[in-house]
This record gives C-alpha cells, structure tokens and sequence, in this order.
C-alpha cells in the first residue's frame, strides 16, 4: 500500500508543470519545453501581471567544457498584454546538439510599472526521444542503447575501462570528466540523429561535451569495441589538453593515442612501417601535424606511424611524460617547446630517433642505412657527417 502511494505522488508530481511562480504583480503561470529531436527544442512560457507585460527574455546556455561560459537570449514574439503565451523555437539547423546535452535556462518577464521577475535556472537534456534507451555505467563512462542484449552494452563498457587502463598504465593520461556513449543500431539511425550527416557517417564526437555517437549493430562487437577505445582515446586527451590558450594537438599525437587506446599495434603494421621506411615514402612528424590525406593508403600509414610513435616515446622514455606533454601544450607551448622541454629534442628530433628505433631490429643494416638516409635527406635536417654518426647508433642498438 505504501509502495501505491509513492508511486502514486511521483507520477503526480512529474505532471506538474515545470513552475508556477510569481514575484510582485507577476506570475508565471506554466513554463514547458518539447523536443522535437534532432531538428528542434521549444519553449513555451505563459504569465500575467495587473499591467501589460512589455518584455519576455529567454536567458539559456548549453552545459560544455568552456573557459567562460555565457548566457544567451531569446526574445520571443508577443502581443503587449495583461496576460501572454509566447515561446521560441531552437532550430538545430543553425547550431546543432547531440544526445544527452543538457541546457540550462530561465526566463525574465517584465511588465509596465517596471516590475521584473527572473524564474530560477532549469535544465533539461536533449534527449533522442525516438528510442527507449538503456543505460550501463561504470566509473566516469556511460553507455546509452536501445538495441541488443545487456551483454552486448556490457562488452563494449568493459572495451572503454580496458582502453583507460592502458592509456593511464602506459601514458599517465586519465580521463578528467564522465563520458557518454550513445550507441545507434546502425549507420542509418546514426545518420537519422544527425540535422546534417554525410553519407559516410559512422560515428560522430562532441569533444566539448564529452559525448559521442556511433553506429555500432549487435553483431558488429568486435568493431564496434575497438571504436568505443578509440573515441575514448581522443576524449582522454582533449579534456587533459583543453584549454583558453587552444592547445597545439596535431593529429598524430591525437590519432596516435586513440589508436593506442585500442590495443598495441599488430607485428602486420610495424612490418609495413620498416618497408615504407625501406623505400623512403613515410611522412614526417610535421607533415602529419596537418590533416591526415583523404587517401586510403595514406591514411592507413598516416594512422600506423602516428601509433608507432606513440609507442616508442612509451617504451623508451617515462611513462608519464606523454602525459606531461599534453598539459605542457594545455599551457600553451608550441609541440616543438613541449617536447623540448620533456624529451630534449623537437620534431624533427622525434622523427629520427623513431626511425632509429625502428630500423634497429632490421635484419639488413645495408637497408637501413639506405633508408635512413633516403629518409633524412628528403626531410633535410642533417648532415652527411651527423647521419654517419647516427648510423653508428644504429649498429650498436
């Protein structure tokens, strides 16, 4: 009996209109939102007064990592009277949300004798109301579906605390904020949640609000785990590097950590990074500062040797100073400075260092040398004298 009533008060309550509230000769009479997902979110706002009402602003923000968060206003359409009902619709098209967001807002009425009355702050979450989502959670991540068994949402939970583990153990990094996931059934629901998706959409990362989307059906887990790493590799290391300077991330050192976040790197891409290095057609640390190329097999190597790399700074050098290096350039140091000041040589530093690393198990040490050489000589940062030296290095390693 007293579960019945409970429950009873609950539903009751949850009816209730978000806030009947008044200040002087003011009064909100009913305040409602409704999302119209992923297009649009309104807001209704009905109030009287014993003289007509001259202003109605609407005062919101979204809840995302930010240095100086701001309100913004909305001055919705009314008709100057004692009694007014009036909303303003957000349209995604001009500035879109993801699943989850939360938004804070109020609204200030005023009327013509100069009274003013501010409503408190309410916060709603723009939730994907098309599906019944399911929720796991473990630590600081989140994992919201709506199709497959627990097992399924469970398996990719378990990828995301493998993939933390390893970033901490292996880079010092951790993850500062919680997380969401929200997991759509397939690329077509994906692309349905989105106000404008390309074709090739498979997933979608809100950095700033610590949210991210993917497609990812049941019986694509395998997949659909190591993409769970990945994304949660790239919001380890925004959070650590966020900041109002604007961090120097390039996307090696990004996709590079991501990458790492799945797994260690298979024996298959170490041996095609030694053979692009053999014939002289891998990319320097600062061409890979940039965009990685739109070409398949360029970004296949694009993505190997920014793992590559991560990894040799992991096995040669402290553990934690990957971590350091991305609060270096939170603080606002170039990659260059940042990496000076950590490992004692810049990027073009970096790059022969890895390909030492990389060549010295090399089987051939003619082919090596050929390669480091075709290699530097193409980047331009030694000498014939210094790359006879550095090759002596090669032979002891």
């Amino acid at each position: 009996m007293n579960k019945l009533i409970i429950i009873t008060v609950l539903i009751v309550l949850f009816l209730i209109p978000a806030s009947v509230f008044a200040v002087n000769d003011i009064k909100i009479l009913n305040s409602t939102t409704k999302i119209d997902y992923p297009n649009s979110l309104t807001f209704n706002i009905k109030a009287e007064s014993s003289s007509p009402i001259i202003r109605v602003r609407l005062l919101y923000k979204v809840d995302k990592m930010t240095y100086a968060p701001v309100f913004a206003e909305a001055w919705p359409e009314f008709t100057r009277e004692k009694s007014v009902s009036t909303s303003w619709t957000w349209d995604m098209r001009k500035g879109s949300l993801p699943p989850g967001a939360t938004v804070t807002y109020s609204w200030v009425i005023e009327n013509g004798l100069g009274n003013k009355l501010e409503t408190p702050e309410e916060k709603l979450t723009f939730e994907d109301t098309r599906y019944k989502w399911q929720k796991v959670a473990r630590d600081k991540v989140n994992i919201y579906w709506y199709q497959g068994n627990r097992s399924f949402a469970d398996e990719l939970l378990k990828a995301s605390q493998d993939a933390l583990s390893r970033l901490a153990q292996d880079t010092g990094a951790t993850l500062e904020n919680p997380v969401s996931f929200y997991i759509y059934a397939n690329y077509k629901d994906l692309r349905g949640s989105l106000v404008a998706p390309e074709e090739w959409t498979g997933g979608v990362a809100y950095a700033g609000f610590n949210i991210i989307s993917i497609g990812i059906a049941p019986s694509n887990l395998e997949w659909g785990k190591k993409a769970v790493a990945h994304e949660l590799g790239h919001l380890v290391t925004h959070q650590i590097s966020f900041s109002p300077y604007g961090a120097d991330l390039p996307p090696w050192l990004d996709e590079g950590l991501a990458m790492h976040a799945e797994g260690q790197q298979s024996q298959e891409d170490r041996d095609a990074l030694v053979k692009a290095i053999e014939i002289g057609r891998i990319s320097t640390l600062r061409s890979l500062s940039s965009p990685f190329s739109a070409d398949a097999e360029e970004a296949y190597y694009a993505y190997a040797q920014s793992q590559s790399v991560i990894e040799f700074l992991i096995n040669k050098y402290s553990k934690d100073n990957i971590n350091n290096l991305l609060l270096l350039l939170k603080d606002g140091n170039t990659m260059d400075e940042a990496l000076i000041k950590i490992y004692g040589f810049d990027l073009s530093g970096l790059d022969e260092a890895w390909i030492q690393f990389m060549m010295a198990d090399s089987l051939h040490e003619t082919a090596g040398e050929t390669a480091v050489y075709r290699y530097i000589t193409m980047a331009g940062q030694i000498s014939s004298h210094q790359l006879a030296s550095d090759l002596s290095f090669l032979s002891v390693l």
